[in-house]
C-alpha cells in the first residue's frame, strides 16, 4: 500500500500532499473500476503524457514523449487485430536492446518491485504515453495495415468482393439488363401482357408492397421500452471512427459534437481517420490531441481512395468492444453511445444498430426539403420495419454501431465498394446476424448545391449497383446463406432503388411524348392491362409519398410536407444520377466522389438570412397503444 500511495502522490504532485488524499483518489478509481493512472490522467485532467512522465520519474526510469522512428526490432505484430492491445515492444536503440512500454498503474508498481531486485532494468526500459506507443505502431505497421485494409474482405469473401467480382463482363451484363428493362417500359403499352412486362411491374409493385407494410408496421407497433441503463463503472470502452479528407473546416464542429457525448471520458476511444494527403486536416486534428479521448490515425495514400479503405485501416486500432462511424458533418445525440451500449447488453443477439439520421437543413431549399423527406421515410419507417422482420437492412453511411468482434469477423468494410454501408448490411444478412434500429438520432446536412447532390447520388446509385452485382455473382450460395425471403427482398429492394427512378423517367417520357404527338396516353391494348399498368405506377408513387409523409409526421416537420409534391421531379433528378452511375460503373467503378460539407455556423447564418430556423427534434409520436397521434 505504501508504494501505491507514493505513486499516486508522485503523479498528482502538489495536488496530493498526504496519504489521505491519495487514498481518496485510489478509492474513487476503484469505484469507477478504471485504472488509477487513467483516472488521474483523464478524470482529474492531468493529461496522459504528464502522468506517465511523473510515474517514470518516481521509478527513476527513462521517459520519452514520442518513440523515435526508424528503429529496428520486433515492433510489427504478427496479428494486426491484436494491435490495439499492445502495451510494449522491444527495439534496438544505439545497439542497446530497449523495451518501450506504456504500463498501467498495477504494472508500474510491479516494475518498482522488480527494479529494486534488478537495478539494471532502468537502462533497458523506456516509458512512453500510450498514445505515443500507438502512433509508433501505426507508423511501423502501416504497410501491413494498408494491405489488410485492401485485402482482408476479399480473403474472407473471395466469392463476394467488389475487388474480385466486379469484372468488366459482369458490369456490362448488368447494364445490358437495365437497358432491356427500360426498353420494356417504353414498349409495354404497345405489346400488352408479356412476361417481361410483368417482371417490370413486379419491380415496382413488390417494393411498393414492402413500403406499405412498413407504414402499417410503424402505425401499429408501440414504441419499445428503453433498455436498462448501464452504470458508468460497467460501461464498455467505445470506439468512434471519423473518416476525414480535406475537411479541416469541419474539425472544430466535430470536436464540439464529440466532446458533448455523454459517456465516461476514460472509456471513449475517438479516432480521427485522416487521409495523409489532407495536410490541413491533419494539422487541425493534431491541435485536439491534448484531449485524451482523441487520437489521430493518418492513412497512407493508396488506392482505392475510399472511405471504407480508411475505416478498414483504422479497425485493428480500435480499443473498444463496440465501434460507431460518424461523418464530418454529424452531430449525434449526446446519449447515443450509452443507449447503444445498453441495447447491445440487453439484446446479445444484436450485432449492429443503426441510429436514425435527421436532416437539419431541410428548410434551406426545395432540394434539401425533398432530401429531408426521403431520409425521414427511410430511417423512420422503412429500416425499422426491415429490422423488426429480420430482413436485410441497407445501412446508412453513418451512425452504424457494431460489436468490434463481429465487424472483424466479417472482414470489415469492402474497400472497393462506394456504398460500403449497404454492402455491409447485406453481409450481415448473409451471416444471419441480427440488425436493430436505435431510438436515437444524428443530425446531418443535406447537400445544398445541385452539383454536390448529383455527385453524391451518383456514387450511391453506383454503389448499389456494385452491391447487387457482387452479391449475385453466386446466386445459389446467396440463397443458401440468406434464405429465400430475405434474398428476394434484397433483390427487389436494391434493384428497385436503382431501376425505379429510371422506370419512372421512361414512363413519364413515353406518356408526355404520346400526348405531345396528339396520341392517347395509352395505346389500344386490353383495358385490364391499361388499368394494371397505370395502377402499379400509381401504387409505387403513392407508397413512396405515404412513407415520406409519415416519416415527416413522426418528427412534426409539417413545414416540409408541401414540398413533397415535387417528388416526381426529384425522381427525374435521381434518374439522371442513375444514368451517370451507369457510365461511372463502366468507366471508373471505384471512383469516390466526395461530398462537400459546411459547418453548422455557416448553415445557421444561411437560415438567419432566409428568416428560417431548424425544426426542433421530437420523439416519435406514438401512443401507448402504438397508434399515430395527430
Amino acid at each position: 500500500m505504501s508504494d501505491t500511495l507514493d505513486l499516486i502522490k508522485a503523479i498528482l504532485r502538489q495536488d496530493c500532499p498526504d496519504d489521505e488524499t491519495a487514498r481518496q483518489v485510489l478509492h474513487a478509481a476503484l469505484e469507477r473500476e478504471i485504472d488509477v493512472l487513467v483516472y488521474c490522467a483523464v478524470i482529474l485532467g492531468i493529461g496522459e503524457a504528464p502522468a506517465m512522465e511523473r510515474a517514470a520519474a518516481w521509478l527513476d526510469m527513462a521517459y520519452f514523449d514520442v518513440v523515435p522512428r526508424n528503429l529496428s526490432g520486433s515492433s510489427a505484430p504478427v496479428r494486426l487485430d491484436a494491435l490495439a492491445d499492445i502495451k510494449c515492444f522491444r527495439v534496438m536503440v544505439l545497439d542497446i536492446d530497449v523495451l518501450f512500454c506504456a504500463p498501467d498503474f498495477s504494472n508500474l508498481l510491479a516494475m518498482k518491485a522488480y527494479r529494486r531486485r534488478h537495478p539494471a532494468l532502468a537502462r533497458q526500459v523506456c516509458l512512453v504515453p500510450a498514445s505515443a506507443l500507438r502512433a509508433y505502431l501505426v507508423n511501423a505497421c502501416s504497410s501491413a495495415l494498408i494491405d489488410g485494409a485492401r485485402q482482408n474482405l476479399a480473403r474472407r469473401w473471395p466469392y463476394a468482393a467488389a475487388q474480385l467480382e466486379l469484372t468488366r463482363p459482369a458490369r456490362w451484363l448488368f447494364v445490358s439488363g437495365l437497358l432491356v428493362l427500360l426498353g420494356a417500359v417504353i414498349l409495354m403499352p404497345f405489346l400488352g401482357p408479356s412476361v417481361l412486362g410483368l417482371l417490370v411491374l413486379a419491380m415496382l409493385a413488390v417494393p411498393a408492397a414492402i413500403r406499405l407494410a412498413a407504414i402499417r408496421h410503424a402505425l401499429v407497433t408501440p414504441v419499445a421500452a428503453a433498455p436498462e441503463p448501464i452504470p458508468d463503472a460497467e460501461l464498455p470502452v467505445y470506439s468512434v471512427l471519423i473518416p476525414l479528407r480535406n475537411e479541416a473546416h469541419m474539425v472544430p464542429q466535430l470536436q464540439r459534437a464529440m466532446a458533448a457525448l455523454d459517456y465516461p471520458a476514460d472509456k471513449l476511444d475517438i479516432k480521427f481517420v485522416v487521409e495523409a494527403r489532407s495536410a490541413a486536416t491533419l494539422v487541425a486534428v493534431r491541435q485536439l490531441l491534448d484531449d485524451p479521448r482523441f487520437s489521430l490515425v493518418p492513412v497512407p495514400e493508396a488506392l482505392p481512395l475510399t472511405k471504407p479503405k480508411a475505416l478498414d485501416f483504422a479497425l485493428p486500432l480500435c480499443r473498444g468492444q463496440h465501434v460507431v462511424v460518424y461523418d464530418a458533418e454529424d452531430t449525434p445525440d449526446p446519449g447515443q453511445l450509452r443507449l447503444a451500449a445498453a441495447r447491445f447488453r440487453a439484446e446479445p443477439d444484436i450485432e449492429c444498430l443503426q441510429a436514425e439520421l435527421l436532416i437539419d437543413n431541410g428548410r434551406e431549399s426545395l432540394l434539401t426539403g425533398l432530401f429531408a423527406g426521403e431520409y425521414a421515410g427511410l430511417f423512420g419507417v422503412m429500416l425499422p420495419a426491415l429490422a423488426a422482420w429480420g430482413l436485410p437492412v441497407p445501412l446508412g453511411g453513418t451512425s452504424n454501431h457494431f460489436r468490434v468482434s463481429t465487424l472483424r469477423a466479417l472482414g470489415g468494410w469492402d474497400a472497393f465498394n462506394v456504398t460500403e454501408d449497404a454492402d455491409l448490411g447485406m453481409r450481415l444478412a448473409r451471416m444471419r446476424y441480427r440488425i436493430g434500429v436505435l431510438a436515437s438520432s444524428t443530425q446531418e446536412e443535406a447537400p445544398i448545391r445541385l452539383k454536390t447532390w448529383m455527385n453524391q447520388r451518383t456514387r450511391w446509385l453506383k454503389g448499389w449497383m456494385q452491391t447487387f452485382i457482387v452479391h449475385n455473382r453466386s446466386p445459389l450460395r446467396l440463397y443458401k446463406e440468406m434464405g429465400l425471403v430475405p434474398m428476394l427482398v434484397f433483390e427487389f429492394l436494391v434493384l428497385g432503388m436503382i431501376v425505379a427512378p429510371l422506370l419512372h423517367c421512361a414512363f413519364l417520357l413515353t406518356l408526355v411524348g404520346r400526348l405531345a404527338l396528339g396520341l392517347p396516353a395509352l395505346p389500344d391494348t386490353p383495358l385490364s392491362w391499361q388499368v394494371l399498368y397505370l395502377g402499379v405506377f400509381a401504387l409505387g408513387h403513392g407508397a413512396v409519398m405515404a412513407q415520406t409523409l409519415l416519416g415527416l409526421h413522426r418528427h412534426r416537420r409539417y413545414h416540409l410536407m408541401l414540398q413533397q409534391l415535387a417528388l416526381p421531379f426529384y425522381w427525374l433528378l435521381i434518374a439522371f444520377a442513375a444514368l451517370r452511375a451507369v457510365r461511372e460503373l463502366l468507366d471508373r467503378p471505384f471512383h469516390w466522389a466526395k461530398t462537400e460539407h459546411r459547418p453548422i455556423l455557416s448553415r445557421r447564418r444561411h437560415r438567419h438570412r432566409s428568416g428560417t430556423a431548424p425544426a426542433p427534434q421530437v420523439a416519435p409520436v406514438y401512443s401507448a397503444a402504438g397508434k399515430l397521434t395527430p
